[in-house]
């Protein structure tokens, strides 16, 4: 399928099929630097077919999400990948159709491309980004300052042409307002959280929204209702509820701008995914029963390898290594 710049969609569908094209071009391995141009161009054609990418995007997403937790707990499907990667498809992300067997789905979902699709497409839809194991702090204006943790992404809100507020599209960022330019406003997902001035830190992953305030007052907005954090308090809202304030450890909350994974009592699986946020290539975790086991521990995040050693031996897996920064317990 050959997409050009003047291609207009009559319909929904069309619109549709179209971006489920770029979707599979740009998670595969084969695309080339004039395909990203023709892409942004074809995105920059009108808010439908934004929307409709966003869409696509969406539902691989959650695809992704559900092929994880095959090789988590599937033995034949994960069996199925080592396959894959001893044969002569080595190295290539094919796009998951609904026509595609679980099997094969499995077989392509821990495979990384050079043009990573989360990667590809930091550069259109944020003003600040982060890559893996990144981290950056940016002067959004002279009141507010915000530093963003590995694979971050936020938006610009103008009015005027002058920020006024920020979008925080996936990742996790401390906010700083100053309170000398009057209130400032972040939003994520659903919620939208204001505050004249002080420190807090919002985490969007997996659908769901934490905010914490560490000083001063934030108020949280959300259509499920309001939150008022004083410091030492969170909130955590998904599409729909939002909780009541509970209070939060400081010190774990900021661990990562320290450099730092701090792990109390959380299931290996879920510990597991915070590492890949911040290790190149991927940690796939076969052995279904220590992923419910609990960790607990401070890790450096320069470090990973070495606490993927402990992890390893405290709960008796067997680790093999793949090229790419795959790496496989069972």
């Amino acid at each position: 399928m050959k997409l050009t710049d003047n291609d207009n969609a009559d319909s929904a569908d069309e619109l549709q099929k179209q971006a489920r094209h770029w979707v599979r071009l740009l998670s595969s391995d084969e695309i080339k630097s004039w395909d990203y141009q023709a892409f942004r161009r074809w995105l920059a054609m009108s808010e439908s077919h934004q929307a409709a990418f966003d869409e696509a995007k969406q539902r691989w997403d959650v695809l992704k999400s559900a092929v994880g937790e095959l090789l988590h707990t599937r033995p034949e499907v994960a069996a199925y990948h080592h396959k894959k990667m001893a044969g002569p498809d080595k190295g290539r992300r094919v796009f998951i159709g609904a026509a595609v067997g679980m099997a094969a789905l499995a077989g392509i979902a821990v495979v990384r491309s050079p043009f990573d699709l989360g990667s590809v497409l930091e550069g259109w839809n944020a003003d600040y980004q982060t890559a893996t194991g990144e981290q950056k702090t940016v002067d959004v204006t002279q009141s507010v300052q915000v530093t963003l943790n590995t694979q971050t992404r936020l938006r610009k809100q103008t009015l005027n042409e002058n920020i006024v507020g920020l979008e925080l599209v996936s990742g996790e960022a401390a906010i700083n307002v100053a309170g000398k330019g009057g209130a400032f406003a972040i939003s994520a997902g659903t919620g939208r959280c204001t505050v004249n001035a002080g420190q807090f830190e919002m985490r969007y992953l997996d659908g769901k929204v934490r905010v914490a305030c560490i000083e001063g007052v934030v108020q949280v907005a959300h259509p499920a209702g309001l939150r008022t954090l004083q410091a030492r308090q969170q909130a955590v809202y998904s599409a729909t509820a939002i909780s009541d304030v509970n209070g939060v450890d400081v010190e774990s909350v900021n661990a990562w701008r320290k450099g730092e994974l701090l792990f109390h009592e959380i299931r290996l699986t879920d510990a597991i995914t915070e590492i890949n946020r911040y290790r190149s290539g991927r940690v796939v975790l076969l052995n279904s029963a220590a992923g419910n086991r609990l960790v607990s521990g401070r890790f450096s995040v320069t470090s990973l390898d070495l606490a993927l050693s402990q992890l390893q031996l405290t709960f008796d897996l067997h680790a093999r290594e793949l090229p790419g920064g795959l790496l496989f317990l069972s």
